[in-house]
């Protein structure tokens, strides 16, 4: 079972509209650095003990872009996800190919898993 990192922004209703639809998948373990427990364990550990980052880059964040950094250095996959109508930063062209724009993320988990199952 692929393991995931999940990067994110703390300027949304993350829980809400991250981690409950993405709690829906479940051929992945995902690993919420926001939930109780795993908030004060340290992200480049976390980051390194997984298969592939997905970061949700909807919204300006430094710490979402040090840890996608991270991830780059690490040589973990990147996958890019941004709601329709964000304005995503366009460096992240630079560390992925794997990018899903989405209008309503539970709709489009068949998305998220069709693009993650098919890395390797």
């Amino acid at each position: 079972m692929k393991k995931i990192y999940v990067i994110h922004s703390t300027a949304f209703d993350y829980v809400k509209n991250l981690y409950t639809p993405l709690k829906n998948i479940s051929e992945f373990e995902f690993i919420f650095p926001h939930e109780e427990g795993n908030d004060s364990k340290n992200s480049t550990e976390l980051i390194r003990s997984c298969d592939i980052v997905l970061a949700e880059v909807s919204y300006p964040s430094t710490g979402s872009g040090i840890e996608i950094g991270r991830a780059e250095c690490l040589n973990i996959p990147i996958v890019a996800i941004y709601k329709n109508g964000s304005n995503a930063s366009s460096a992240i062209k630079f560390v992925t190919n794997n990018f899903l724009e989405y209008d309503d993320l539970g709709k489009d988990l068949d998305k998220i898993k069709s693009i993650i199952s098919n890395i390797k």
